[in-house]
């Protein structure tokens, strides 16, 4: 019995010397007292981060009461924005969140900086379906923050046709009520979507067909807008707008009017991810900030806060993510759109693009600087006219 006893003692301490070092590795908090007093620049979308509004917690606020590095923090608009602001160089960031494309776009071009993983042990969180994605396929450079897809939102009180189909943006019916994203590909998306295209398409005619598409809806529209969505859609300005999911969820919580679908066309489904530039000066406190943004607790106050879907498993399956089984973010499986994500175009088809959509938006400037200046020349002409009966009034006085 003793050596029975002595034996499964034997096991049992060679299996605790074999364990103990793996777990306490994964439970041992690293010591980053050496960061205190430092920053970190954070880049990120607009209302995308849990900030303490409406009692949400401040994540921002923990980080530094927990580390004492200090977050300077400051929003974009759309990916296009954020990728000329790092380009140019005007500003260093310690932490940007692009999206996929995006990604792929600033790894091409080598303006991001290799992740060590060690310093992000809760990387593990991630589901393995977002690991190994197209726009960084050796998972070296990036931790998925959110994922999401682009639908149509509407207001029900100004809409009284079916809504199931991207062509609706395009109906004359609701002229200057349609709103329409400020950015050139989500727009061009939308018109290939339409057309049947790819939206990753490297045919130029393509490219020609859908400005065309995008040049007959512009008399249509009346704002191409981003973050203006907000205000826009959630008091009840405008009858349509293309815009993401998530947020179609904030706008539905301001205005109960608002309803949401996915085109039968197609949409873009995309993940935004969290990546350091090779700029930044503070990397081992960049990293030490996205391993506390997949800390369970503070990703659940993002998730709930943000409204998009998350690619943390810890996340989906806390009692306390109040979007948990959400139809709009996890749709069944028979009611998941048609997809296709924005991949990292060429060199010539992105400058392509960006000359079809200056001259979009060129054009759609041109009839209203056209009404200011016919404004403008007809007051002048009527000042100069009224100045010259005052005149002639003066000297017939004068000759009396």
């Amino acid at each position: 019995m003793k050596k029975k006893l002595l034996a499964v003692l034997f096991v049992f301490t060679i299996l605790l010397s074999t364990l103990s070092p793996v777990c306490f590795a994964e439970n041992e908090e690293k010591d980053y007292s050496h960061l205190k007093g430092t920053s970190i620049n954070v880049y990120n979308w607009g209302e995308y981060i849990s900030d303490g509004s409406e009692g949400s917690l401040d994540v921002n606020k923990e980080f530094t009461k927990r580390y004492g590095i200090k977050v300077n923090y400051t929003t974009f608009e759309s990916n296009e924005n954020m990728y000329n602001k790092l380009q140019s160089g005007g500003a260093n960031y310690d932490i940007v969140i692009p999206s996929d494309y995006m990604i792929a776009k600033l790894i091409e071009e080598e303006m991001l900086v290799e992740l060590d993983y060690s310093n992000i042990p809760n990387y593990k969180y991630i589901l393995p379906k977002y690991k190994n994605l197209f726009y960084d396929p050796e998972n070296k450079y990036t931790v998925p923050y959110t994922v999401g897809m682009v639908g149509l939102i509407y207001n029900t009180t100004m809409v009284d046709d079916e809504v199931d189909s991207w062509s609706i943006l395009w109906n004359e019916k609701y002229k200057g009520e349609i709103l329409m994203f400020n950015n050139p590909r989500d727009a061009f998306g939308i018109a290939q979507f339409l057309l049947g295209q790819s939206v990753n398409t490297h045919d130029t005619k393509d490219w020609d067909k859908a400005i065309e598409l995008l040049k007959e809806q512009r008399p249509l529209v009346s704002s191409y807008v981003m973050d203006e969505v907000y205000n826009k859609m959630e008091g009840g300005e405008a009858a349509f707008a293309p815009y993401y999911a998530g947020d179609y969820l904030t706008m539905a919580d301001v205005n109960p009017d608002l309803a949401f679908v996915y085109p039968k066309e197609g949409v873009n489904y995309f993940v935004d991810a969290m990546c350091i530039p090779k700029t930044a000066e503070n990397k081992e406190a960049a990293e030490l900030y996205i391993n506390f943004m997949l800390e369970e607790e503070i990703a659940v106050a993002n998730a709930n806060w943000i409204c998009y879907a998350s690619p943390h498993a810890l996340v989906l399956e806390s009692d306390d993510y109040d979007l948990k089984g959400e139809p709009v973010l996890y749709p069944d499986e028979s009611e998941t759109p048609k997809t296709e994500s924005f991949e990292n175009l060429s060199y010539d088809i992105q400058n392509y693009m960006s000359q079809l959509w200056s001259e979009l938006k060129v054009e759609g400037n041109t009839n209203i600087d056209a009404y200011i200046g016919l404004s403008v020349t007809f007051v002048l002409v009527v000042a100069f006219a009224i100045f010259k009966v005052v005149q002639k009034k003066k000297r017939e006085r004068y000759y009396d």
